[in-house]
């Protein structure tokens, strides 16, 4: 089976989406002088220096206020992050359509771009946004400030023999700032998100270092636990340093990516190559050689010239073959603003996951982390890449963070993934890449396989080719089949779709794969894999020992009332979807089948511990830091 699907197809599905999900905005409810400034280059080659395409000219609202004034608190450079407060005066009249975006970089075309709704659309989102020629990072409504549309906050702006006979409000908003390389300046646009038009604008804020090493993160290169990778992003091209351990350092490698490596289609340009895109920087990347597995040390980087990061405890993960292991995973969370702004794509459980995993990771007794596709959700709006590292940093700059690729990484039509949603906005893959190496075999085969303690980690892509025989499939069946399992009893197998669920997506793009499942799922079962673990949907659920929809074993409890699978015995795997870790939730239908155990939708993430003859699987809930379900694989 070719499971690729033609762009004519791509085609037809895209029309049919848009169909069924037209856009908000229309041209009618546009004002004309809005309707008339839409004058388009006759090519999109006007590429300013920051590399945004600029297409159209940027027109103000009718608006003869000459009180009005935006003013942002920082009277300097902006570090790395901060709090930042935008006060809107000298209006006249307040409205609830009144809002406050930012914008980088600063001189991009902000005007408004109604026809754009079917390349916000092509990512799934299908919210009210600003529909403008370049996306804004983030916005909010000036009717946040619950002093504003009351007007409570008056200034007298003219006097008339001693009596006051204009004046006008004023309101104040919040705005969560963090280092992303270019300027940035504030836009107040009136007729809300659907009719925006330009009422004034700030001044251009520039970071104090826009070259600064920032968010780094880990990741394993190899089993042997003595070697891990930190990756992190600057705005220098020349390549920097990491130090650790007792005068240790390693030089990095320095790469980036642009707008020509981005996807499109001939019919439609792509978020990431259109209004989506930001310049990504650089990023960095460099090994630390001669660790030791299960130990503690110390690290920096950057260099002399543009600055260094602080100096960062992390844990090595434990050497393959070793006695035990303990490791964190989930999939499908990406970010949200920790102001009150709207953003392209929020996932309201990331903020309160990372938390928790934070506060354990804290504690000195996780060794890693796996994060099963759906990383960012940024899918083509590049600034998000940079929320993101920035959420996770605190995390994954201590302990391995290991990925695998998902959809809104990957797919987009006539780009080699198996599927033509056009859920990575043209992304294609590439952020993901760079952004976190793994020790994959090559560049866009996102699959590899790793050992931590007694478990030997398979991890696929199912978003490349797996249908029998493929480069993949055969990777698949060779890695699994070679392991040693006296050394490492415990094959755990992850990708991002899942083969089990109850909950079924839509009819045309349901959330389990038939024939990825005819394909794959016996490799699972001749290997004797363990443990399954997925992401994609968005909640928790846990399975029997299940293959081919039919349950070969059912746990028993333990003395504690702990569900035990034993696999002296061997039947079938152990699935596990996890793929509640941020994305909005999904619900469950009030029956299912029989393979299935245990059902929850809520935030949080999986904790599992495993020894050489024990594999204990906790699943958190990440607000109230309780285990809602657990169970044991035990092997004698």
């Amino acid at each position: 089976m070719d499971p690729r699907i033609s762009s004519w197809v791509f085609r037809f599905v895209l029309t049919l989406f848009i169909f069924f999900h037209p856009s908000s905005s229309s041209s009618q409810s546009l004002h004309p002088l809005i309707i008339n400034s839409t004058i388009e280059f006759k090519n999109y080659t006007a590429i300013s220096e920051f590399r945004v395409l600029n297409r159209r000219i940027l027109d103000q609202c009718p608006d003869s206020n000459p009180y009005l004034q935006i003013n942002v608190s920082s009277n300097s450079d902006l570090s790395d992050e901060e709090y930042v407060t935008v006060t809107v005066s000298g209006v006249l009249l307040p409205s609830d359509s009144d809002w406050v975006a930012m914008i980088s970089p600063s001189n991009s075309d902000v005007s408004s771009c109604p026809f754009a709704a079917i390349k916000y659309q092509q990512t799934g989102d299908l919210s009210k946004l600003p529909l403008l020629c370049h996306y804004p990072v983030k916005a909010q409504y000036v009717s946040n400030d619950p002093n504003y549309l009351s007007c409570k906050k008056k200034e007298c702006q003219k006097y008339d023999n001693g009596k006051c006979v204009v004046s006008t409000c004023s309101g104040s908003l919040s705005f969560h700032v963090i280092n992303i390389r270019t300027d940035i300046e504030f836009v107040f646009f009136a007729g809300g998100f659907e009719t925006p038009c330009i009422l004034s604008r700030s001044v251009p804020l520039k970071f104090l270092n826009p070259e600064k090493p920032l968010y780094g993160h880990l990741s394993s290169v190899d089993s042997t636990g003595s070697s891990m990778r930190v990756t992190w992003v600057s705005g220098d091209k020349d390549p920097q340093q990491v130090q650790y351990g007792n005068g240790k350092s390693q030089t990095s490698q320095v790469t980036t990516f642009s707008q020509e490596n981005m996807c499109s289609t001939s019919i439609l340009p792509s978020p990431a190559i259109d209004f989506g895109w930001h310049d990504p920087g650089y990023i960095h990347s460099a090994v630390m050689n001669g660790l030791k597995p299960s130990s503690t040390f110390s690290y920096r980087y950057g260099s002399n010239s543009v600055g260094w990061s602080d100096k960062i405890q992390f844990k090595t993960p434990a050497a393959g073959g070793s006695e035990e292991v303990k490791f964190l995973a989930f999939g499908d969370m990406g970010k949200a603003p920790r102001d009150a702004s709207v953003e392209h794509y929020i996932q309201p459980g990331s903020l309160s996951v990372m938390k928790a995993m934070g506060d354990e990771v804290a504690s000195g007794d996780v060794d890693s982390i796996f994060h099963i596709g759906d990383i960012s959700y940024a899918t083509g709006f590049l600034v998000e890449w940079d929320f993101f590292l920035h959420l996770i940093s605190p995390v994954a700059s201590q302990v391995s963070y290991m990925t695998a690729i998902g959809n809104h990484e990957r797919d987009y039509a006539d780009s080699g993934s198996v599927y033509i949603t056009p859920d990575s906005g043209g992304e294609c893959g590439v952020p993901y890449e760079t952004y976190f190496p793994m020790p994959v075999p090559a560049k866009d085969k996102p699959w590899y396989s790793i050992e931590q303690g007694p478990v030997h980690f398979t991890v696929i892509s199912t978003e490349h080719d797996w249908s029998q025989n493929s480069e993949q499939y055969n990777w698949m069946n060779k890695d699994m089949a070679s392991v040693d399992r006296s050394r490492t009893p415990w094959i755990v197998f992850s990708g991002h779709r899942p083969m089990y669920s109850t909950s079924n997506g839509i009819s045309i793009i349901p959330s389990v794969d038939d024939q990825f499942v005819q394909a794959v799922e016996p490799l699972l079962l001749a290997n004797k894999v363990d443990l399954a673990l997925f992401g994609h949907v968005h909640n928790y659920e846990r399975t029997c020992a299940v293959y081919q929809s039919q349950c070969k074993a059912i746990p028993k409890k333990d003395q504690n009332g702990i569900d035990t699978y034993d696999n002296t015995n061997y039947s079938a795997p152990v699935h596990a979807v996890i793929g509640m870790a941020g994305f909005s939730l999904d619900t469950f239908p009030s029956s299912a089948d029989g393979w299935s155990l245990s059902r929850i939708s809520k935030f949080g993430y999986v904790r599992v511990y495993a020894t050489k003859q024990d594999l204990t699987f906790e699943y958190v809930n990440a607000n109230t830091r309780k285990v809602e379900d657990s169970f044991r694989i035990t092997k004698s």
